[in-house]
């Protein structure tokens, strides 16, 4: 792996999530100081991903005037599973990738380290470093979504699995006879409040004229029920539409309080599409059923709180992680 040197003084987060590929250049303070977005290509390939992934870091520094060389690290903050030791994505099956080397290629590339992280472990770490968890001992992210990934950081260390990360809270079972989940299990807590269920719901309102705001903006196309088009549709007044969302955020509170009973967090910071369209409705239910379920002797333990650093989490944090990796 190369070495950081003493004039090496920038570092670069890549947020690989979604559609577009974000890309933040940070100062030694960890202070944004360039960015570069680029939408990703579906199944585009490994070869041409990683190309494309190379030149906008390159492109990014460019518009900053900073040489290549000055780099002290690079942190990739990816969906999917993940060799984390190895730095590869085993499979992102969105842009076509299978066993994709991207910590050895930014090495080859840049001639500084590399780390590869899940997106939303990179988010959690960025708000513990510099955001809404900022000195806790120990913080549970939940970011609800099209689908609802969680992460840890305890002590300052990201928990993880041998190989690839964990804290798939998404996942945990809330109803063995729920609705069918991605994952192939049946009631996976995302299956049930994630975006696409909530989505789903709404749609259904809409087409037996309950919600008339979201009909009139988004029609029953699930493709257009997205996060901003149902804190809309809540604000103009479809009350269905509200009851759905908050119904979804109790049961991810009701799931949060195993979470604290196993861990004992000093903070659970929630964020994600959902949350930043609707931060009061999420942060109330959630701490209200959270502390509802949870043991007696926890409730007052804990904080729930929105995350603050908004869509720059996940690359924030990726570049800090590459920084404590180095230590």
């Amino acid at each position: 792996m190369p070495k950081k040197t003493n004039d090496k003084k920038y570092w670069v987060g890549v947020d690989l999530g979604g559609t577009k590929m974000l890309v933040t250049l940070l100062d030694q303070s960890f202070r944004p100081c360039g960015r570069k977005r680029r939408k990703t290509r579906a199944q585009s390939g490994k070869d041409a991903g990683l190309a494309r992934m190379t030149d906008t870091i390159q492109a990014a520094l460019d518009d900053a005037g900073v040489a290549s060389n000055q780099l002290a690290g690079i942190g990739v903050g990816c969906p999917g599973p993940l060799d984390l030791d190895a730095g590869i994505v085993l499979e992102m099956p969105n842009l076509g990738w299978k066993r994709t080397p991207v910590r050895s290629e930014l090495e080859d590339v840049f001639d500084c380290p590399a780390v590869v992280m899940n997106d939303v472990d990179a988010g959690v770490y960025g708000e513990y470093r510099f955001g809404a968890a900022r000195d806790v001992r120990s913080v549970v992210g939940v970011f609800p979504g099209t689908g609802i990934g969680g992460g840890c950081v305890y002590e300052g260390s990201v928990l993880r699995g041998r190989k690839g990360s964990c804290m798939e809270i998404g996942h945990v079972p809330v109803d063995p006879q729920g609705s069918l989940c991605g994952c192939g299990q049946r009631g996976c807590l995302e299956a049930m409040a994630g975006r696409l269920a909530i989505s789903a719901a709404a749609a259904a309102a809409a087409y037996r004229g309950e919600a008339p705001n979201l009909l009139a903006a988004a029609g029953t196309d699930l493709s257009n029920i997205r996060s901003g088009v149902l804190a809309a549709s809540v604000e103009a007044g479809d009350e269905v539409v509200e009851r759905i969302l908050r119904d979804a955020a109790r049961l991810i509170g009701w799931t949060c309080a195993g979470v604290v009973n196993l861990l004992a967090p000093d903070r659970l910071v929630l964020g994600g599409g959902l949350v930043e369209a609707l931060p009061d409705l999420f942060r109330e239910e959630v701490d209200r059923s959270l502390r509802a379920r949870v043991m007696p002797a926890y409730r007052d333990t804990f904080t729930v709180v929105v995350a603050k650093l908004g869509d720059d989490a996940t690359a924030i944090g990726a570049a800090a992680w590459a920084e404590h990796s180095q230590q």
